[in-house]
C-alpha cells in the first residue's frame, strides 16, 4: 500500500520545485519594483542584494511552515489518505494558477492562492467524509475547517488594499512637500532625519518580519517583547547620527542606501513569509508520510492528529529552496513581465499603456477630477502655488539618444515605497494579522504614484483600469483557487489514476504557456516603441519605416491569400482565425500611430519633412490594414450567414489576382527588407498593371450579372473584395511613391 504514496511524494517534490519557479516569477515584483524603477542602483547590484535577501529569508523561514499543516483545516479530523489527496490537489492547482497569472504579466498573491486552495480541497474532502457518515450532518463541516483563518485572510485582503493605498499616498504627498523633486539640495539634517526614520523602520521590519518564529528569535525575544518603543527610539537616534556622518563626511546619497537596504529587507521577508506557500505543503506531506509509515495502520484509518504538533523544518531543504529561488530570480523572463506591469502602472512619465480603459476607470477619473475642483476651490491660491512648486519636475537635459535611461520614478518615491511597505507589514505581523506582501507592496506603489501626480490627464484612465484589473485578479484568485482545488480533490478521491492524468495536464499547460510567453516576448522585441534611441536621424527614419513596411506588407500578403483560400473552401473556422490576425495587425499599426508624438520628439533635428514623411507612411499602412480588415470581415460574415459559395469563375479571378498580388508584395517586402530602394519605380509600374487586372474582373462581374448571376449576396461580397483590393493596391502605390520621393530627396 505504500508504493502509490511514495510516488505521490516524488510528484509533490517535483511540483514543489516547479512551484518555487512560478512563485518567484510572480513575487519578484514585491521587492524589485522600487529599485529597478528608480534606477538608483545597477540592475546587477539590485539582483545581488535581492538574492542575498531571498537566500537569508529562506533559511529563516522555518517558523512559517505550520500554516500548511494545521492553519486551514483540523488534521485530527482527517486520515492519512485524505491529507495526501488534499496536498496533491493544492500543489497542482497552485502551479497552474500562478503560471497563468505570470504568463499574463499580472502580480497575484501566493498567500491567498495557497490558503484558498487548502480551504477548497479540505472542504470537498470533508463533505465527502460527511456524506459517507450517516451520524454527521452538514453542520459538522465546521469541525473539519478552521473557518476563522479564512475569514481573517479575506478581511486582511480588504484592509490591506485600502490601508496600503491610503497610507502610501499620504506619506508620499508629505515627503514630496518636504523634499520636492530637487532632493539633492535639501539640508543635511533633513536627509539624516529621513534616513534615520527609514532605516529604523526597515531594520525593525527585518527583525519582526524576517526573524520572528525562527530559533534565533527565541534567543532575543525577551529583549524585544515589551520594549518596542524604547528599541525604536534608540534605533532612530543611532541611525540618524550614522546617516548624518555618512552624508556629511562620506558624501553618500542616503536615498540610494535606503533603497538598497529596503530591497534586501523586502526580499528577505518575501522568502521568509512566502516560502511556506511553495514548499510548506510538500513538507507537510513528507511529515504525514513519516508518521504513517511507522504506524503499521491502513492509510484510510490512520488519523493525522500528529500534524498539529510543531515539527522543525529540515535546514537542507530550506537551503535548496533558497538556491532554486535565487536561480529563478536571475533567469525568469516571466518575472520581468510581472515587474514591468508594476513599474508601468507607477511610472512618472507617459508612454505605452498596457491596459485599456473601461467604464469604471472612466467614472473614477471623472469623479476624482470633480472632487479635485472642489478641493482646489477651498484651498487659498497662495497655498496652491506653494504646493505646486514642490511638485514641479526638473527638466533633465539628457541627450536624445539617452532618454531610454530615464527612471520610471525618482529616489524619494522609491524610498517611500520600500519604507511604507516595510512599516505596514511589520505592524500587521506584530499584531498577528494575516497579510499579503503582494497586496501591500503593490498598493503602496499605486498610492505613492497617485500622490506624486504621476497619473495625469493623459494616463489616469489607463492606470486606474490597470489597478482595477490587478485588484480584480486578486479576488478572482481566491474564487478560482477554492473552486479548482475542490474539483481536483474530488477527482483524485474518485480514483488515484486521476493524479498521473492531472500531472500530464499540468506539464502540457505549463509547456504551452511557456512557449506562448516566449513567442510573445520575441514579438515584443520586434515591436518598436518610438522612444528608442535609434530614431534620431533622417537615416534612422528611413531604417525604421522600412522595417515597418516590410513586416506589414509581408503580413498583408499572407492574410489576403488566407482569406481567398478560406473563402473558396467556405471554411468558417479558418476565416475566424484570419480575422483575429487581421485585428492584431490593425492594433499594432494603431500603437505606432499613438507613438508619433514620441517619435517627433526623438528626432535630433527639427525636420518637418521627416516627421511628415513618417506620418504619411503610417497613414498608408493603416489604409492597407483597414482594406484587408474589411475584406476579411466581409468574407467571414458571408460564410457565417451560410450564403452561397462564390462561383468558380469568381474564385478563379480572385486566385489570379491573389497570385499576382502575392508575387508583387513579396518583391516589395524584399526591397524594403534589403534596403534596395532604387528599385521602387519598376514596382510602381507593375502595380499599375495589377490595378488594370482588378478593374477587368469588375467588368467581368457586371457581364455575369446580366447573364447568369443569381445571387445578390455573392455580387455584394465579390464587388466589396475587388473594390477593397483596389484600395489596398492604391494605398501601397501611394506608399511607394512617397517613399521614393523621400529617398531621392535624402540622397540629394
Amino acid at each position: 500500500m505504500g508504493d502509490p504514496y511514495i510516488l505521490m511524494l516524488i510528484a509533490l517534490a517535483v511540483l514543489a520545485i516547479v512551484d518555487l519557479v512560478v512563485g518567484v516569477s510572480n513575487d519578484a515584483v514585491n521587492f524589485l519594483n522600487s529599485a529597478i524603477g528608480s534606477k538608483a542602483i545597477s540592475v546587477k547590484n539590485i539582483m545581488i542584494i535581492a538574492s542575498v535577501g531571498v537566500f537569508f529569508g529562506a533559511v529563516t523561514s522555518s517558523g512559517m511552515m505550520e500554516v500548511a499543516r494545521k492553519g486551514i483545516f483540523n488534521p485530527s479530523m482527517f486520515v492519512f489518505q485524505d491529507v495526501m489527496f488534499i496536498f496533491m490537489a493544492v500543489m497542482i492547482t497552485d502551479i497552474l494558477l500562478l503560471d497563468i497569472f505570470n504568463s499574463l504579466g499580472m502580480p497575484t498573491s501566493t498567500t491567498v492562492s495557497i490558503v484558498f486552495e487548502l480551504l477548497g480541497s479540505a472542504v470537498v474532502i470533508a463533505l465527502i467524509k460527511i456524506a459517507n457518515n450517516d451520524a454527521e450532518s452538514l453542520s459538522a463541516i465546521w469541525n473539519y475547517i478552521n473557518y476563522e483563518t479564512a475569514t481573517d485572510i479575506i478581511l486582511g485582503i480588504l484592509l490591506s488594499v485600502v490601508v496600503a493605498f491610503t497610507v502610501g499616498a499620504i506619506v508620499q504627498y508629505f515627503s514630496r512637500l518636504i523634499y520636492s523633486f530637487n532632493f539633492e539640495n535639501r539640508a543635511t539634517y533633513i536627509n539624516a532625519l529621513f534616513g534615520g526614520f527609514a532605516i529604523t523602520s526597515i531594520t525593525y521590519f527585518i527583525i519582526i518580519k524576517g526573524l520572528k518564529g525562527t530559533d534565533f528569535y527565541g534567543n532575543i525575544a525577551s529583549l524585544l517583547e515589551g520594549n518596542t518603543a524604547q528599541i525604536i527610539g534608540i534605533s532612530f537616534l543611532i541611525w540618524t547620527a550614522l546617516c548624518y556622518f555618512i552624508i556629511r563626511f562620506l558624501k553618500v546619497n542616503i536615498l540610494v542606501l535606503i533603497i538598497g537596504v529596503g530591497t534586501f529587507s523586502l526580499a528577505m521577508a518575501f522568502a521568509g513569509n512566502d516560502l511556506v506557500n511553495f514548499i510548506g505543503v510538500p513538507i507537510a506531506a513528507l511529515n504525514s508520510y513519516e508518521a504513517w509509515s511507522i504506524s503499521g495502520v491502513e492509510p484510510v484509518l490512520f488519523s493525522m492528529g500528529s500534524l498539529a504538533k510543531k515539527v522543525p523544518s529540515n535546514i537542507w531543504l530550506l537551503l535548496l529552496a533558497g538556491a532554486i529561488m535565487v536561480v529563478t530570480l536571475w533567469t525568469s523572463s516571466k518575472a520581468k513581465s510581472v515587474i514591468e506591469t508594476g513599474i508601468n502602472l507607477s511610472r512618472q512619465g507617459e508612454g505605452h499603456e498596457k491596459f485599456q480603459p473601461n467604464n469604471i476607470s472612466r467614472v473614477v477619473v471623472r469623479v476624482s477630477m470633480f472632487l479635485n475642483k472642489g478641493i482646489t476651490f477651498l484651498i487659498p491660491k497662495k497655498t496652491q502655488n506653494y504646493i505646486n512648486t514642490k511638485f514641479e519636475k526638473p527638466v533633465l537635459k539628457l541627450p536624445k539618444d539617452k532618454t531610454y535611461e530615464m527612471p520610471a520614478f525618482d529616489l524619494v518615491r522609491a524610498s517611500v515605497n520600500l519604507i511604507m511597505a516595510s512599516v505596514l507589514i511589520s505592524i500587521a505581523t506584530s499584531m498577528k494579522l494575516p497579510l499579503s506582501t503582494t497586496y501591500v507592496t503593490f498598493m503602496v506603489a499605486m498610492g505613492t504614484s497617485l500622490a506624486d501626480r504621476a497619473w495625469g490627464r493623459e494616463s489616469a484612465v489607463y492606470r486606474v483600469a490597470g489597478v482595477l484589473n490587478v485588484i480584480g485578479g486578486w479576488f478572482l484568485t481566491a474564487i478560482i483557487a477554492f473552486t479548482a482545488a475542490g474539483i481536483i480533490a474530488y477527482l483524485i478521491s474518485l480514483h488515484m489514476a486521476a493524479i498521473p492524468a492531472l500531472l500530464i495536464l499540468v506539464a502540457v499547460l505549463i509547456g504551452r504557456n511557456t512557449l506562448k510567453h516566449r513567442k510573445k516576448s520575441k514579438e515584443v522585441k520586434k515591436k518598436t516603441y518610438l522612444e528608442r534611441a535609434e530614431l534620431i536621424t533622417i537615416n534612422g527614419v528611413i531604417e525604421e519605416s522600412a522595417d515597418h513596411i516590410s513586416q506589414v506588407i509581408y503580413r498583408v500578403s499572407k492574410l489576403y491569400t488566407h482569406v481567398v483560400n478560406d473563402l473558396a473552401n467556405h471554411d468558417l473556422n479558418k476565416l475566424r482565425k484570419t480575422e483575429k490576425h487581421v485585428k492584431k495587425l490593425n492594433d499594432e499599426i494603431d500603437d505606432l500611430k499613438d507613438g508619433v508624438f514620441y517619435f517627433i520628439k526623438s528626432l535630433d533635428e527639427t525636420s518637418v519633412q521627416a516627421s511628415r514623411f513618417y506620418i504619411m507612411v503610417l497613414g498608408y499602412l493603416q489604409d492597407a490594414a483597414q482594406s484587408i480588415s474589411y475584406i476579411s470581415r466581409a468574407s467571414y460574415k458571408h460564410v457565417n450567414n451560410n450564403h452561397k459559395n462564390l462561383k468558380k469563375g469568381q474564385i478563379k479571378d480572385l486566385k489570379t489576382i491573389d497570385e499576382e498580388l502575392t508575387e508583387l508584395l513579396e518583391k516589395e517586402s524584399k526591397i524594403f527588407e534589403n534596403r534596395q530602394l532604387d528599385d521602387l519605380n519598376a514596382l510602381i509600374i507593375e502595380k499599375n498593371t495589377l490595378l488594370i487586372n482588378v478593374s477587368t474582373s469588375i467588368e467581368k462581374q457586371v457581364s455575369r450579372i446580366r447573364t447568369d448571376e443569381t445571387s445578390p449576396k455573392n455580387t455584394t461580397l465579390y464587388f466589396s473584395i475587388l473594390l477593397e483590393t483596389k484600395d489596398l493596391i492604391s494605398a501601397l502605390m501611394n506608399l511607394l511613391k512617397t517613399y521614393e520621393e523621400f529617398h531621392l530627396t535624402t540622397k540629394q
